[in-house]
């Protein structure tokens, strides 16, 4: 994400792929630990140096992944619900979402839904929708 977007806009971008992320490993009805801790480990070592942007807290903005995705877990969110959000968002700032972001949502996805027992139906077709709504 480029440097001149506001904070707000940031937070609220990272906030919505906190809510795809968390589509992807909940559509087949249940987020495993291994998708946790895959999720966790792309947030710290690819999407935290992405960019140097804070949050009100002062904290990297990337973290508001890992927030969101752990309060939708503890709230039992829908997937359905969660990257249609992710989808609206998009479609309303398509700017910010550049070809590097792109690719690294997508690879992000991927390796969440590959964490446990590989790829199944539901997480494919999750895939392959995201990967249409970027093109």
């Amino acid at each position: 994400m480029e440097q001149s977007y506001s904070n707000k806009v940031a937070n609220t971008f990272y906030q919505k792929i906190g809510k795809l992320f968390f589509a992807v490993a909940m559509v087949d009805g249940s987020v495993r630990s291994e998708e946790i801790d895959r999720l966790k480990q792309i947030v710290r070592n690819t999407w935290l140096p992405h960019d140097d942007i804070l949050d009100e807290y002062g904290s990297d903005a990337a973290f508001q992944i890992e927030i969101v995705f752990d309060w939708l877990l503890e709230n039992e969110q829908e997937s359905k619900l969660c990257y249609d959000e992710f989808r609206e968002f998009y479609k309303e700032n398509t700017k910010i979402f550049n070809v590097e972001v792109k690719e690294l949502i997508l690879k992000t996805a991927n390796a969440i839904a590959s964490a446990y027992a590989g790829k199944n139906k539901s997480e494919l077709t999750l895939l392959g929708n995201l990967q249409l709504l970027f093109n």
